[in-house]
């Protein structure tokens, strides 16, 4: 894989792991609350850590990252999901590791809508505006987008990671777009992440109506 190859696909992942949340639709009838379904209703800090690895996936080749930790906001009606600071490491491709970083912070404008399916998730997660790149032998390349996954409380047996009782999201084949960075850099990548969500103190996180 060339180094090209590789700075692309690690941008992508870098991208990737921040998809996790939702798309800035409306949350009407949506309250965020803390400690159980019926608890108080929750605004503040969220922070969401990826559960297992996040996979990235173009045209040229694929990578992953071990670590990726968010940092952001959240009103209690689901509105303005703020991401205010991104980290990841261990992102490694076939030609070993890169540097990614997150860009344009804060990345505003996401959600969280409470939308259950019946044997499936509890609502939606979206993060918007997020832009995040990634340098490997002084080759850049940036990807940026919005991405939409599907969000579960922390009962849902059908969450990403049942040993975890926190709320979780999960993002699967979302697509992210080439923003800058070299003419091989591949105009789209795809991701799939898993992230668990608990709130600034620790506090279990619940989506209701």
């Amino acid at each position: 894989m060339s180094r090209i190859r590789k700075l692309t696909v690690a941008g992508a992942a870098s991208v990737s792991v921040l998809a996790l949340t939702m798309a800035p639709a409306s949350a009407a009838g949506t309250t965020i609350r803390s400690g159980s379904a019926t608890g108080p209703a929750y605004s503040g800090g969220v922070v969401a850590t990826n559960l297992g690895n996040i996979s990235v996936v173009t045209s040229l080749s694929n990578a992953t990252c071990t670590s990726a930790v968010q940092n952001g906001t959240i009103n209690s009606d689901g509105t303005n999901l703020n991401v205010t600071s991104a980290s990841f490491s261990g992102c490694t491709s076939s030609l070993g590791s890169v540097t990614v970083t997150a860009q344009n912070l804060p990345w505003t404008g996401g959600s969280v809508v409470y939308a259950p399916v019946s044997g499936g998730r509890d609502g939606t997660i979206t993060v918007a505006h997020y832009t995040v790149g990634a340098t490997v032998f002084g080759l850049s390349c940036v990807y940026t987008g919005t991405l939409t996954g599907n969000g579960y409380n922390p009962n849902n047996p059908n969450r990403p990671d049942t040993s975890v009782a926190q709320a979780q999201a999960k993002i699967t084949n979302g697509t992210v777009t080439k923003q800058s960075g070299s003419a091989l850099c591949p105009g789209t990548a795809t991701v799939t992440a898993a992230f668990k969500l608990v709130g600034s103190g620790g506090q279990q996180l619940w989506a209701t109506s």
